[in-house]
Order: C-alpha cells, then structure tokens, then sequence
C-alpha cells in the first residue's frame, strides 16, 4: 500500500478508534502507566500485519493488539493484570448499536411494514394496530371495536396472511403463507 493510501487508511479506519482504545486499555490494565507506549506498539502491530496481507477488521485488531501488547508487557515485567480479559465478548459491548447496513435494512423492513398494514382493510389494520401498538388483548379489541373476540381473531389471523404475502411478493419471506380455509379475498 503506498504511504498515501496507508496514511489515509489509518485516519479513517483506525484513529477514529484511539479514544475508545484509550478509554479501554485504562478500564482494563489500570495499573500500567504506560498506555501511550501500548498505544505505539498496538499501531505498529497494525501497520506490520497490514503490510503482510492485511487487516480486515481493523477496530477488532487493534483492541485484540492492545490487549496482547498489554499481557506481554505484563509478562517482561513478570507481573500479573489486575484484572485479565478471558472472554472477547466484552469487546462488544464498546460499540452495542447496530451498523450502517442494519440500520439501513432495519429501516427498509419498517417502511415494508408500514406498507403492509396500510394496504390492508381498515377493520383489520385497525384491529392489527390496537394488539400491536397498543398492546391490547382480544377482548380489549372487541369491547373497544364493538365486534365479539372471535372477529377479532378473524381480523388478526386475515391481517397477518396478508402482511405474510406482502412481505413475500416483495422478497422478504420465502414463500407466501397458503390461504385460509374460506379466505377468497387474500
């Protein structure tokens, strides 16, 4: 990689990072006074296995390296961590939000939905949304709509078929739920 392209891979895949890799190496190995010096090695962890064949998760390697600088520097010390890391899922927990490209499907998947619920008949979206949003049981529904429990169910059987076969022909399900006995109108 040229040192341009390297320099501008570092700025926006790996520094971005430092503060939360600060922030970790001073909650994980409080004792160690030489955070700036584990940072240093860390970065020149990096940048070595990038110019051997590359890195692909660079905030994984990073943290990964700062944490095994750490326990070698424990170890020429011969001193013990006050607090060893044995599980790499606390890891996640620095970043718990979800990616771009979730976020992106996630909101794709709501748009879908409420596409879904506003092509169905009112009675049904009106009963679909009083159980779902409003967290209302069937009876509940049926008082406050004025039908009897089994229409109800009816309604919320024939709302979620149609939001299946939504979701379907749109390619977010495999395969289409079959219709049910008597139900013409799917």
């Amino acid at each position: 990689m040229p040192p341009t392209e390297q320099a501008r891979w570092f700025a926006e895949e790996v520094y971005p990072h430092e503060p939360a890799l600060r922030a970790y190496l001073q909650a994980r190995f409080p004792t160690l006074r030489d955070h700036d010096d584990l940072v240093q090695e860390t970065y020149t962890r990096l940048l070595r296995a990038q110019a051997n064949g590359g890195v692909r998760y660079p905030k994984a390697f990073i943290f990964t390296a700062a944490r095994n600088a750490a326990f070698d520097l424990f170890r020429r010390r011969g001193t013990k961590p006050t607090e060893a890391v044995t599980d790499l899922v606390e890891l996640t927990v620095l970043e718990d939000r979800p990616g771009v490209g979730e976020q992106i499907d996630q909101t794709f998947e709501l748009e879908v939905l409420a596409d879904a619920v506003r092509a169905l008949p009112e009675r049904c979206r009106q009963v679909l949304m009083l159980r779902y949003l409003d967290g209302l049981a069937y009876k509940e529904i049926a008082d406050q709509l004025g039908i009897s429990p089994e229409t109800v169910k009816v309604h919320m059987a024939k709302g979620m078929r149609r939001c299946a076969a939504f979701f379907a022909e749109r390619g977010l399900l495999a395969t289409a739920p079959p219709p049910a006995a008597g139900d013409f109108s799917a």
